[in-house]
């Protein structure tokens, strides 16, 4: 049995069905026992009534035991039993006076079987017990109480059956309700275990199982999503390799086939491909790094305006070069913060260089700081031509180009990538808020040191992510 709607079913029809006959037997034993209850009730009140009217019509009990027969099966009650009622009738002090039995007369009721006695009264006088010792009685067939108990014990069979059929239809319902979603969800499995990994199924209810589905959903579109910006960043990488390669390879075979003659400045672009094919390599694998988790960090106290400071000076010729303003707008007061300087240096060129791509001669970039709370907010803003909005949301993802242009300048589109993953490593976060024809304004916000952490400059602290 495979089948988990099967196995519902069946859990559903076995609940139903138990419930079915332990309420029909239930129902039949109590019936059974209220019935003959009723009977005997109606016997012992019959009795009781007959033994009374004696009592009068006889002033007292002289005769009744040769009567007694008589006052027992009294033509006025229906016939309804196969055996006759046992009763016993004790005076008030407990003596048998008439009996069934004969040879227990003028003997005294033992207290144990005083059990069920019902007192018989003239003028508000008991003048004896009348002692039931009948057990259940067995009805004459085709009587009216034997069709009365046929037709419910019948009833109760009927709605028995109903209620298990009742519990087959609903458990199979049930059952295929609750597992279609199961199944829908091991077809798109299938599907995404052949390669279709962009598979969706519906969300049709707000319990576990939906859940269950909306995080299938969601799961489906991340992984498709990753695979393809795994196989737009391996085409990226391809790309970007090919390139610099191309230019390599080429000159150096007409280089060697004596071809081209060499002069500085065919070894010049050799380096310089060379360094272009070196720094997309160190990229690469400071991305890797970050993903497993082994990109080291070495934290120090750091002030915020000389580590702007020294931004500004490596990149003093080529704000020149590019007739671009570069400068520094920075409190001197601003609490230490808790950044590797390497690093951190490293973000910093990737961010003014990419500013330096979109900012006209004539421009200005600013590098700013700013405490705020227990952090520090660096600041790179460019007054250039800002980023389009629908680039917004992937500007940090790993090969984006807003500009398609950037295929043509050397740039692998790994920088944004590189300096989030580094900002991350030591504990902050990196922002964007661009406005086109306006300029960009990208935001680091890092930890500033704590006062316990003043008292121990001299221990770095190294850290992997």
């Amino acid at each position: 049995m495979r089948s988990l709607a099967l196995k519902l079913t069946l859990a559903f029809l076995l609940i139903g069905l138990t419930g079915a006959v332990l309420v029909a037997v239930i129902l039949q034993l109590r019936t059974r026992t209220a019935f003959d209850q009723f009977i005997l009730s109606r016997e012992e009140q019959s009795m009781v009534d007959n033994l009374t009217q004696y009592y009068e019509d006889h002033s007292g009990w002289v005769g009744v035991a040769r009567n007694y027969r008589f006052i027992q099966d009294n033509p006025q009650r229906p016939d309804f039993r196969r055996s006759p009622l046992r009763f016993t009738l004790v005076d008030p002090n407990h003596v048998i006076l008439a009996s069934t039995r004969p040879d227990l007369i003028g003997q005294k009721m033992p207290e144990n079987e005083l059990n069920h006695t019902i007192p018989i009264k003239v003028n508000h006088v008991t003048v004896g017990w009348l002692v039931q010792n009948t057990p259940s009685p067995q009805l004459v067939p085709n009587s009216p109480e034997d069709i009365f108990l046929g037709s419910v014990n019948q009833a109760t069979l009927i709605a028995s059956l109903v209620a298990v059929g009742l519990a087959l239809i609903l458990g199979g319902f049930l059952a295929f309700t609750m597992t279609r979603s199961l199944r829908e969800l091991t077809a798109a499995t299938e599907q995404i275990a052949h390669g279709n990994l962009d598979q969706q199924v519906k969300i049709r209810s707000k319990d576990e199982l939906g859940t269950l589905a909306a995080s299938f959903n969601q799961m489906s579109r991340d992984l498709a999503h990753a695979t393809h910006i795994r196989r737009q960043m391996t085409a990226d990488i391809a790309h970007d390799l090919r390139t610099p390669l191309s230019v390599i390879t080429g000159y150096s075979e007409a280089l060697s086939d004596g071809k081209l003659p060499g002069t500085p400045e065919i070894y010049s672009i050799l380096h310089q491909e060379t360094q272009h094919l070196n720094k997309l390599i160190e990229d690469l694998r400071t991305l890797s790094l970050a993903d497993v988790g082994e990109l080291s960090v070495t934290l120090q106290p750091t002030p915020p305006l000389a580590m702007l400071d020294r931004v500004v000076a490596r990149h003093a010729l080529a704000s020149k070069q590019k007739e671009v303003s570069l400068q520094v707008d920075a409190d001197e007061d601003l609490p230490d913060v808790r950044v590797d300087p390497e690093r951190m240096n490293q973000v910093f060129d990737n961010l003014v260089a990419n500013a330096f791509r979109y900012t006209p001669r004539g421009g200005k970039i600013v590098l700013s700081a700013a405490a705020k709370g227990s952090t520090v907010k660096l600041r790179v803003s460019d007054n250039g031509k800002g980023i389009q909005p629908e680039a917004l949301p992937h500007i940090f993802d790993r090969f984006f180009r807003g500009d398609p242009s950037r295929t043509q300048n050397g740039e692998s589109g790994l920088g944004l990538a590189i300096a989030r993953s580094i900002v991350e490593a030591q504990g902050g976060t990196i922002e964007v808020e661009s406005t086109l024809e306006q300029g960009s304004t990208f935001t680091i916000s890092v930890p500033v040191v704590e006062k316990s952490a003043d008292d121990s400059h001299s221990s770095n602290g190294i850290s992997k992510i």
